[in-house]
């Protein structure tokens, strides 16, 4: 689950993945675009689009807490005769928009992530967004003026790897400390490259 960055791309590219990952693109970070436009500059587009994505949200927050069969099959129901008619209607419109214009661009952000903005409808563990994981890794940003003095560029570089892993520990309820030293003595082990996603944190047990 991430957010548009073009870094991403290369995950779900089996060209540059040996096992390429199954891209779950965030709602929110397409209507902030599309509200923040719609603020600056009045378009009966954007507000329908945020109206209907607000659709969607309510269908979200009606089945928060649902295991992951019930979320699926209300999305099926109800979200995706919603999602379905989204799709055509932006279509329609980006043919009557300057190709050039910012409404045309974000426009076209959603539609070329379109796959992976829709896959929250046929996998209930899935969020509509990354709110969920912004809001766990907000302590992060916020020790940024602490870090600005790493000493080094390496410094800074081996303080957000190790930020990174704990905070990935935290998020699949792993002991990061144990995680950490079980991984460092695998490695010490020479346990094979080819085998690193049993490294993963979400695939740890003490």
């Amino acid at each position: 689950m991430v957010d548009g960055h073009m870094g991403y791309d290369s995950l779900a590219d089996p060209k540059q993945t040996r096992r390429p990952w199954d891209i779950a693109y965030c709602w929110t970070h397409w209507r902030r675009r599309l509200k923040k436009f719609g603020q600056d500059t009045p378009s009966p587009i954007c507000e329908e689009m945020v109206a209907r994505i607000a659709q969607l949200y309510a269908i979200e927050k009606a089945i928060r807490g649902k295991d992951p069969d019930t979320r699926k099959a209300v999305r099926q129901k109800l979200s995706k005769p919603i999602v379905d008619a989204l799709r055509p209607w932006l279509e329609a419109h980006l043919q009557d928009l300057s190709s050039a214009s910012e409404l045309a661009r974000h426009i076209r952000y959603g539609l070329k992530r379109w796959d992976g903005l829709i896959r929250f409808l046929s996998d209930g563990r899935l969020e509509m967004d990354t709110n969920g994981v912004e809001n766990a890794i907000r302590p992060v940003p916020l020790t940024r003026k602490n870090a600005l003095f790493a000493g080094s560029d390496d410094g800074a570089e081996t303080w957000a790897r190790i930020a990174s892993l704990i905070g990935t520990c935290r998020l699949n309820g792993v002991n990061p400390e144990a995680y950490i030293a079980a991984t460092l003595r695998k490695i010490l082990d020479q346990h094979m490259q080819g085998d690193i996603d049993e490294l993963m944190r979400w695939n740890f047990a003490e």
